[in-house]
């Protein structure tokens, strides 16, 4: 007895408190006329409505509450935007006000105290290492220097592939091709493949899975103030092993490149030079006492972390959705095959160079995109205050656009939830074909838009691209019963739209002869 009245002590003082904090926040928000907002409650403030997958969470919210809808996380106050047109207000009309990423536990500590491009402040650092990375890293000439690379290692990738067809086992999609990303990445940052030991591989892979998830996960202390300085989820011990395993491996990778250039200075040893790796680009920009700014220590491992967190899982998952959806759609991956089949033949394997004659292949990474963004929430945080739509949102203000929501609205896309890629080619008379991935188009977000969408676009699309269409093209698929079907196309939770669960298929090779590879 004594308990149902404690119990009931306390749903009163919760529904006082509630109805007190509702009659705060009216009177605030008619003040300060901020978007609406569904009821807080008191400390959590609106996270009791949030789910694993936060993104559709938001976008059911917004169906109630509007495209520009403001919650508080705890007592983090939040604008979620879900409509082309309040995300063109965002990255284009105010973009000046919203160039800051918003600071978490993990992204913070994992990135070197935010020391790397993606995580930095807007500001002189962030200006500098956006243009060493577009004019070194990632300019179109560094790309074609690792030309071929990418060949040797999706034709390493076809030749597992055919290994498990011709022995009719079966390969997870999604694990196998991320690990030929981590060797794409791993020799084109530090000179070498993640390693050649299966197990270490796996290794490789699981660090950044790892890594990812972490900074996709709610972590309390974001939040709720008073939580800031715990660990009620035991988020530091993982934030310090994943960090550690990463450290430990980018440490010796450092060391090694700095020995060697040593020793080649030392010689006076200048060959070999003609290609250098990131981490060379990335030294060789430290050292320079006429740089217009030095790079420390941390600043190369957080660029280097960034490589692998935005190039590998990320298009390893778009990827996996594509093949998905194209067994879910036989007729489309028909069609596929038929242009590929035409332009390509069938004595040789697809190469980059085959991409821009294959307008269709194109299209279906296009929908996968709009349906499946690797990174279904873009965040920002309010540098000072503006106005939105007419609605006040203040400074260090957290900013969600849901690109996943923007992309199935239908009032932007005819049948939203179809997956039709003629819906992107000229037949369509719909304007769509036009449609390009970085940034221009407000309703077609799958990389952000602004100063700080995402850099690796290109090469991100050379690599989907072509691996999809080399296994478009030399394999069938055949997918068993129970959830690892193709016709299982749930969502993971996360920071990045991973599958629920992994696509695992029996490889059957199509082309007979195989092609030399």
């Amino acid at each position: 007895m004594a308990n149902l009245q404690d119990y009931s002590i306390l749903f009163l003082i919760l529904l006082i408190s509630t109805i007190i904090l509702r009659a705060i926040l009216n009177k605030t928000r008619t003040k300060t006329r901020l978007p609406p907002s569904p009821l807080a409650l008191p400390i959590i403030g609106h996270l009791h409505l949030l789910t694993p997958i936060r993104h559709q969470a938001f976008h059911k919210l917004s169906i109630h509450y509007g495209p520009l809808m403001h919650l508080f996380l705890g007592s983090t106050p939040c604008v979620i935007v879900s409509s082309p047109e309040m995300a063109k207000e965002i990255f284009k009309t105010h973009e000046t006000s919203f160039l800051n990423r918003p600071r978490t536990v993990a992204n913070d500590f994992l990135t070197y105290g935010s020391s790397d491009l993606v995580m930095a402040p807007y500001g002189p650092y962030w200006k500098f290492i956006k243009k060493v990375c577009m004019s070194e890293l990632l300019s179109g000439k560094t790309l074609a220097q690792f030309h071929p690379i990418r060949c040797e290692e999706i034709k390493w990738l076809l030749q597992l592939i055919l290994k498990k067809a011709e022995a009719g086992d079966s390969i997870d999609i999604g694990q196998e091709i991320m690990r030929t990303l981590n060797n794409v990445i791993t020799r084109m940052t530090m000179g070498q493949r993640c390693s050649e030991n299966e197990d270490e591989a796996s290794k490789v892979t699981k660090m950044v899975q790892d890594m990812n998830r972490l900074t996709g996960l709610s972590n309390w202390a974001d939040f709720i103030w008073f939580c800031k300085n715990l660990d009620l989820q035991g988020f530091g011990k993982r934030l310090k092993e994943a960090r550690g395993r990463f450290d430990a491996i980018i440490e010796k990778v450092i060391r090694d490149h700095e020995e060697g250039k040593r020793k080649k200075e030392e010689m006076g040893d200048d060959a070999g030079n003609t290609t250098k790796d990131v981490v060379d680009i990335l030294l060789d920009v430290a050292e320079d006492e006429n740089s217009e700014m030095r790079l420390t220590r941390e600043n190369i491992k957080g660029f280097i972390l960034n490589m692998f967190g935005a190039a590998t899982e990320t298009s390893a998952i778009t990827t996996e959705w594509a093949l998905a959806e194209l067994l879910h759609h036989p007729k489309v991956m028909e069609k596929a095959r038929q242009e590929i089949d035409s332009v390509v033949g069938k004595d040789r394997v697809v190469e980059e160079s085959d991409i821009d004659s294959l307008p269709y292949l194109q299209a279906i990474v296009k929908e996968t995109l709009r349906l499946h963004p690797a990174a279904p929430l873009i965040t920002r945080e309010s540098i000072e205050d503006c106005t939105i739509n007419g609605y006040k949102i203040p400074a260090n203000t957290r900013i969600f656009i849901n690109i996943w929501a923007i992309g199935r609205d239908p009032k932007s896309w005819e049948n939203p939830l179809e997956f039709r890629p003629e819906r992107f080619m000229c037949e369509e008379g719909n304007g769509m074909s036009q449609l390009d991935v970085r940034g221009q188009h407000f309703h077609y977000l799958p990389f952000g838009s602004g100063r700080r969408m995402c850099p690796g676009i290109s090469l991100a699309l050379m690599v989907v691209q072509t691996i999809l269409a080399s296994m478009i093209q030399c394999f069938e698929w055949k997918v068993g019963d129970g959830k690892n079907n193709a016709t299982n196309m749930d969502e993971g939770a996360g920071g990045t739209l991973r599958k629920a669960h992994c696509l695992v298929c029996v490889p059957v090779a199509r082309l007979n002869p195989f092609p030399q590879i």
